[in-house]
């Protein structure tokens, strides 16, 4: 098992074939999906032959950023997955443009509401930050997304802009568009006191 990243509560490793089963099952719960596909399910076959072999280039291509696999430490069970990754689609529908590196997550629904989201979101942009070089993370969210948005703002991102992007999937609230929520270098230093330790 290649460990990324452990938290109090959780190991971040990197995504293997063995995971596949769990993330069909993550996939195939509507409410798990609803803001990204409307609560479609992602086929299996997608996941294995589309979907994990991009997730494996992502660790050739850019070292250190990819996908990782949230486990509980005190269970061994899957939660769901993060996501720390150099973005390949700069510019939305809109003009606006995706700077940076993207933070993202999605978690079985037995695992809302205790604070795992926050928790894995804040050791990957700490992570980000102090070992991996980057100069600006940021997320993007339905901005009817209440539950996403709250996990940025605790993991430190703060809103930027709405914004507007073509998704394949129509998704009531999708009208109100998108938020994006971002954090820089500079301003994690001031965050975390990073700063001044370095002085």
């Amino acid at each position: 098992m290649q460990i990324f990243l452990e938290t109090e509560r959780l190991v971040l490793r990197r995504a293997t074939l063995d995971d596949l089963d769990a993330i069909v099952e993550l996939d195939s719960d509507p409410k798990v999906t609803w803001f990204v596909t409307g609560g479609r399910a992602t086929p299996r076959e997608v996941l294995r032959d589309e979907v994990l072999p991009r997730w494996f280039s992502f660790y050739d291509r850019y070292p250190g950023f990819g996908y990782f696999i949230a486990i509980e430490k005190a269970t061994g069970d899957f939660l769901g997955w993060f996501l720390l990754r150099p973005n390949d689609k700069p510019v939305r529908s809109d003009g606006s443009t995706r700077d940076g590196i993207e933070l993202g997550y999605r978690l079985r629904q037995a695992s809302w509401g205790k604070g795992y989201a926050t928790e894995g979101s804040k050791a990957l942009v700490d992570k980000g930050f102090a070992d991996l070089g980057v100069e600006r993370i940021f997320a993007e969210a339905l901005a009817v997304h209440g539950a996403s948005r709250r996990v940025m703002e605790k993991a430190g991102l703060r809103f930027v802009r709405a914004c507007r992007d073509n998704w394949p999937d129509k998704i009531p609230g999708d009208e109100n568009g998108d938020v994006e929520y971002a954090l820089t270098r500079d301003e994690w230093r001031v965050l975390t006191g990073a700063d001044a330790a370095t002085r």
